[in-house]
């Protein structure tokens, strides 16, 4: 691969873990179209680089081309928040029962404990839903795999617009924090099964709650 490639490709990475990252902080919502001009400025990139972007975020099902329309953010269904689930059960079960107490990522989550606990007394429920995302990606760093932290931010992305679609997000974010912060205190403890058994419970929870509340907001749900 020329130098020239290699760059072009490098700059098409970093622009769509750039909007990725605009996703999971929940700055574009499900079902909005994007702006070619506006994000292609935004970025400082050609709207040729912004459609390889697109194209690649496409393939990832986080964004969906309507001909004649344009680009706009997904909207995911019941059957892929299952899948959602389903993948986080494996990721950050898994990355709790073999974690121990020192890990630098048990720091991240420690912070994004307090964080959360801090927009919530502000009724930032926004910023709760970020610092509950940066948590799980702490939670899934202690495996210490980077191939596993970069897929797990593909979930995070498809499950902010999850959130996204629904409309109390006090209910969605509110019950969790606390249940974050118990995860932590097993985990400081080195209580790693207590842990991961009690991330399983919280995902079943955040699970039935999401297709829940999905249901009353879909048509004929």
């Amino acid at each position: 691969m020329s130098a020239v490639a290699s760059n072009t490709t490098s700059l098409i990475a970093r622009v769509a873990e750039a909007l990725r990252d605009r996703i999971i902080a929940g700055e574009l919502r499900p079902g909005e179209r994007l702006s070619e001009t506006a994000l292609a400025a935004s970025f400082d990139v050609s709207r040729n680089t912004l459609r390889e972007v697109f194209r690649l975020l496409t393939k990832d099902g986080l964004l969906r081309h309507e001909p004649h329309r344009g680009v706009f953010v997904s909207v995911p269904s019941a059957a892929s928040i299952l899948d959602i689930y389903r993948a986080r059960r494996m990721l950050e079960g898994r990355a709790l029962a073999g974690a121990y107490p020192g890990h630098p990522a048990v720091a991240r989550m420690r912070a994004a404990v307090a964080e959360a606990r801090a927009c919530c007394e502000e009724r930032d429920w926004q910023g709760v839903g970020s610092a509950n995302m940066r948590f799980h990606a702490a939670v899934v760093d202690l495996a210490d795999s980077q191939r596993l932290s970069d897929f797990y931010a593909q979930v995070a992305a498809e499950l902010r617009l999850c959130f996204g679609q629904l409309r109390d997000p006090e209910l969605l974010h509110a019950p969790y924090i606390e249940m974050n912060a118990a995860i932590l205190a097993d985990v400081e403890a080195g209580r790693m099964s207590e842990a991961s058994e009690a991330m399983e419970r919280y995902l079943a929870q955040s699970e039935r709650t999401i297709l829940a509340a999905l249901a009353r907001v879909t048509p004929g749900g």
